[in-house]
């Protein structure tokens, strides 16, 4: 009986085998032969004027955004939250596929701009940017530019360079509404 039962349990790891080499072949015939494109850019661009018209309605100070930065920079968040101190929330890709965001909010500046730049922190530097001065703040993930003007605080922040924080800040444009 010993015989017998070692012999079906070989029989059922070779058949295991067996089954995990036809899956293995038929895994590799469907990768070649269905289409993929390594190089299409997965990211698609979001559209964000509801959500910025609702915003700019809503806000107690000029919600901003940016105009004219081309379509290599693609739109992929954005919220308001009134309840979260009014706070407008945008995010980017840029061309060089880094994160990107603008923020902007009526919070506390003390707790706002450490919560959304990651915990960076102020370097006591600044920066002007289409005449006006940001406060450049450093951090472990994100760098930001920094600017609070009357109500609300705006953040631009993420990823990027500070090269290409300041092509975002020198976008930024309020509309009326």
């Amino acid at each position: 009986m010993g015989g017998v039962a070692g012999m079906r349990g070989r029989q059922t790891v070779r058949g295991m085998f067996q089954s995990l080499a036809v899956i293995m072949v038929a895994a590799g015939v469907m990768y070649l032969f269905i289409p993929h494109d390594e190089d299409a850019n997965p990211v698609q661009a979001k559209d964000y004027r509801v959500e910025l018209l609702t915003a700019q309605r809503a806000a107690p100070y000029p919600v901003l955004a940016p105009e004219g930065l081309g379509e290599q920079w693609k739109a992929t968040v954005v919220s308001y939250k009134r309840e979260k101190g009014d706070a407008w929330h945008l995010g980017f890709l840029d061309p060089d596929t880094q994160y990107v965001s603008l923020h902007q909010s009526t919070a506390e500046p003390k707790k706002f701009v450490p919560d959304v730049t990651q915990q960076a922190s102020d370097t006591g530097k600044t920066q002007t940017v289409a005449g006006q001065v940001w406060q450049r703040w450093e951090g472990p993930k994100y760098d930001a530019l920094v600017r609070t003007d009357g109500k609300a605080t705006t953040v631009v922040t993420g990823t990027a360079s500070f090269e290409r924080l300041a092509e975002m800040a020198g976008a930024l444009r309020a509309k009326k509404v």
